[in-house]
């Protein structure tokens, strides 16, 4: 990537840290031959997803890179999640050369694990009495059912993994248990992992509601 280009990618991405503040990461991916194994070269805020200059690519940045098409379409506005659990708003955006190749992606990644703690607060106190009638999709299989309860258990406890205490943990695990996540194969691995907790923690907040139940 030319040396101006890069500097005014630079540029761009200051700007932006600036105006959103700490919890927008921007990212500047230099996809030149030479860099596709070590694609970034220029990182703000990099503790929003804990990346740095000479890090590899991101899961859609490889994506191009091994099956890039000749003019992607910029993505904008989508969610994504980290391993730790904070929900991102992202976009990517391909900049192409004077020929019209890309030479560089773009990634704007902004943290609205906190807006969403705010927006879950404004909801309880303008609900009404009257769910509101809500469509489901049917699970097809049982990894899906697993993901759809894990979904259920964070909105249970109305914020992301990452804000998650103990107790909070404890209500999402209990709310697993009782819904029969556990009966599905290997099932303990993958809530202990998105959860951030070792097995034997997992299964010790399990047996906590035993033991409650127990001493009443």
């Amino acid at each position: 990537m030319e040396a101006y280009r890069l500097e005014m990618l630079k540029q761009i991405a200051g700007a932006l840290a600036a105006q959103f503040g700490p919890n927008c990461e921007v990212v500047v991916h230099d996809l030149s031959a030479q860099n596709t194994e070590h694609p970034i070269v220029h990182i703000e805020n990099g503790h929003v997803t804990g990346r740095r200059i000479g890090d590899g690519p991101s899961k859609i940045v490889m994506e191009y890179i091994l099956h890039g098409e000749e003019d992607p379409q910029d993505q904008l506005a989508y969610l994504t999640r980290t391993p730790d659990g904070k929900i991102l708003k992202s976009s990517t955006v391909y900049i192409r050369n004077s020929k019209g190749k890309v030479t560089a992606i773009l990634s704007i990644n902004y943290d609205i694990s906190s807006l969403l703690m705010v927006n879950n607060a404004i909801s309880s106190l303008i609900s009404t009495p009257e769910p509101a009638r809500e469509e489901r999709i049917t699970t097809v299989n049982v990894n899906d059912l697993l993901d759809d309860l894990i979904e259920q258990s964070v909105a249970l406890v109305g914020k992301p993994v990452a804000l998650m205490n103990k107790d909070d943990k404890v209500k999402a695990i209990q709310f697993l248990s009782q819904h029969g996540a556990f009966l599905i194969t290997k099932s303990g691995d993958k809530v202990a992992k998105y959860f951030g907790i070792s097995k034997y923690t997992l299964y010790s907040y399990i047996d906590t509601k035993q033991e409650e139940k127990q001493h009443e």
